[in-house]
């Protein structure tokens, strides 16, 4: 399958250690229209390390895009080549991790600091694929926190050729607080971002940070372009089974597939990697959030980290955990 422009109007967030090639195939089967990214992968990683155990993926997976770190625009640009060449439908530079190893390397966060820097990335980056080229930031960093900088941000980089911006609405501090701080504490702007938008309109803009649901993302629709949900989507993927009725207005599939039936066409594909050899556990930790809330999510869970992990383990111990779960209603997820 060759690569598409992809509709960013919803989004799963690139998330480290989350999102490889098995949790993305099961967004996928929630959502056909989400556009997924992989974690982040550094330049190096992609040029000189095992690029199939890095960026392969299947085809069912599109759209789907890869995110690179890193800060030399000419390791940019020779990983986005190779990112295009195995067959991705973007390339995005973050420019938004606040992890002490990724400000090491100098990229991420840190480099909201150096915009012409990011600019003449976005520029390699640009030359030398025919994919978007898209980047993912913060709204700023540190004590660089205003409207004006990010707004100055935008427009520095913008010029080096990126039409499309994904914002995560709170600003990095980095020095001081953990990753996992840094998606907590500092407060939510979605003013920034609705602002960006109203200010360049020209550009695509879609906004990261703090969506829960599927009804704040339409909220958040009428001010930007596109949505952008983390750790809402991982730890109960189920809401993503309305995103193609309620996001994308796409009428075509069942209304009412339960959870039941999502973990259900996941198993063909289970089947599939089990038999070449992968461990069950590498795709069921993944699900284990799929029943939250649900009466058998706790017997769901108990039963996958139990038994996933044991050697010949295969799609018959999930079938045997999703008969723990009550089969009914409130299974089902009803949108549009």
């Amino acid at each position: 399958m060759t690569a598409r422009t992809p509709n960013r109007r919803l989004s799963v967030a690139p998330m480290m250690e989350w999102t490889d090639r098995y949790c993305r195939v099961f967004h996928r089967l929630a959502s056909r229209h989400a556009l997924l990214y992989t974690e982040m992968v550094t330049t190096g990683a992609v040029i000189h390390g095992d690029r199939d155990r890095l960026l392969g993926f299947d085809d069912m997976e599109h759209p789907v895009a890869c995110q690179l770190g890193g800060s030399d625009p000419k390791g940019l640009a020779e990983a986005a080549r190779i990112v295009a060449a195995y067959g991705y439908d973007e390339v995005n530079l973050n420019v938004g991790c606040p992890s002490d190893r990724v400000q090491s390397g100098r990229f991420g966060a840190c480099l909201m600091a150096e915009p012409q820097l990011v600019a003449d990335c976005v520029a390699a980056m640009t030359d030398a694929v025919d994919i978007p080229v898209t980047v993912k930031s913060r709204i700023g960093i540190d004590d660089a926190d205003s409207y004006e900088e990010l707004a100055a941000f935008v427009d520095t980089v913008r010029r080096g050729g990126c039409t499309s911006f994904t914002v995560h609405a709170r600003k990095a501090i980095l020095k001081g607080l953990s990753p996992r701080e840094n998606r907590e504490i500092p407060p939510l702007h979605y003013d920034y971002v609705y602002r960006l938008k109203a200010d360049f309109p020209g550009l695509e803009i879609c906004l990261n940070g703090g969506v829960q649901t599927l009804e704040e993302a339409q909220a958040h629709l009428a001010h930007i372009d596109g949505v952008m949900i983390g750790r809402a989507a991982y730890n109960t993927p189920a809401i993503l089974l309305g995103a193609d009725r309620q996001i994308f207005a796409d009428t075509s599939l069942p209304s009412d597939r339960s959870r039941h039936d999502l973990v259900r066409a996941y198993l063909p594909y289970i089947e599939r990697q089990a038999a070449e050899g992968v461990p069950l556990i590498r795709m069921t930790r993944h699900i284990l959030g799929v029943f939250n809330g649900l009466p058998g999510a706790r017997a769901w869970r108990r039963y996958l980290s139990e038994n996933a992990p044991r050697q010949g383990s295969g799609a018959e111990t999930v079938r045997q955990a999703l008969a723990l779960v009550p089969e009914g209603e409130s299974g089902r997820l009803t949108a549009g």
